[in-house]
């Protein structure tokens, strides 16, 4: 299993957020995790990328047989998991193509592989763009500094096709995106799909997950798994919404004992 998450409990300043997160993700699969307001989606992205705010309290995470939660955020990257953030941040001064090159290059060093120079770098990056609908003068602008709201999604499925992660964590990609930037977004992650690769796709909507097809979709509430299926249960989230599984009075309210 290359993810195994086990009774995970952790907080903040004190504050409980996840409360016994179960999950196993295995390599070449993709998983759906939903959930309202509150529920600790996000949480559960960042702790898994190493964000220090958060305490483990109890529980296990394993990645690819090694404790992740011994790691330090750096190396869960060179090992192969990637982050793609909800809100993109800007780094003005620094071009794509610099930063991206000495990331590809720091993992592909962890892995043993000769280091890609600049010509290298150029042709992988070129075809990688063309799979999102970027513009080769992307390369030469500060991260993400000036792009739209899609420009900076997009910018992010580049990176993940670039650094080629062995678990890609997606959380809320389709924040912000019209339909015709939803539709590419998601079309590059589908190529980027390999036996050897899992997605998890963190999401409030099933609308996304009409372009990425989970193989299981699973539904977070109060800081935990309450709900695990195919597909179909993203789709009977969009029709009755939430409320039904969580238990709330309205399917739209939040779970007071987490936070996202």
């Amino acid at each position: 299993m290359l993810l195994r998450i086990h009774d995970l409990h952790a907080e903040i300043d004190g504050k409980p957020i996840l409360r016994g997160i179960d999950l196993e993700v295995g390599a070449g699969e993709v998983h759906a995790v939903m959930g309202p307001n509150g529920s600790g989606k996000s949480t559960l992205a960042q702790l898994l990328a190493g964000r220090e705010v958060y305490t483990v309290t109890r529980g296990e995470v394993t990645f690819d047989g090694k404790n992740l939660l011994e790691m330090p955020a750096d190396l869960r990257a060179r090992e192969g998991l990637f982050l793609s953030f909800q809100y993109p941040i800007e780094l003005p001064g620094i071009a794509n193509s610099y930063f991206l090159k000495a990331a590809v290059n720091a993992v592909r060093r962890h892995r043993g592989l000769s280091e890609l120079d600049a010509v290298d770098f150029l042709i992988a990056a070129r075809a990688k763009m063309k799979l999102v609908g970027l513009r080769e003068d992307f390369l030469h602008r500060s991260v993400n500094e000036g792009f739209s709201g899609g420009e900076k999604k997009r910018n992010e499925i580049f990176q993940m096709a670039m650094l080629e992660p062995r678990l890609a964590i997606l959380d809320e990609t389709d924040s912000g995106l019209d339909v015709d930037a939803l539709r590419t977004v998601a079309e590059g992650v589908n190529s980027l799909r390999s036996p050897d690769r899992a997605i998890v796709v963190i999401t409030h909507y099933q609308r996304l997950l009409d372009y990425i097809v989970p193989d299981k979709t699973h539904v977070l509430a109060g800081g935990r798994i309450v709900r695990s299926g195919g597909p179909d249960l993203a789709r009977e989230v969009e029709e009755r919404g939430y409320g039904w599984i969580t238990g709330t009075a309205d399917s739209g309210e939040s779970v007071p004992v987490a936070a996202a």
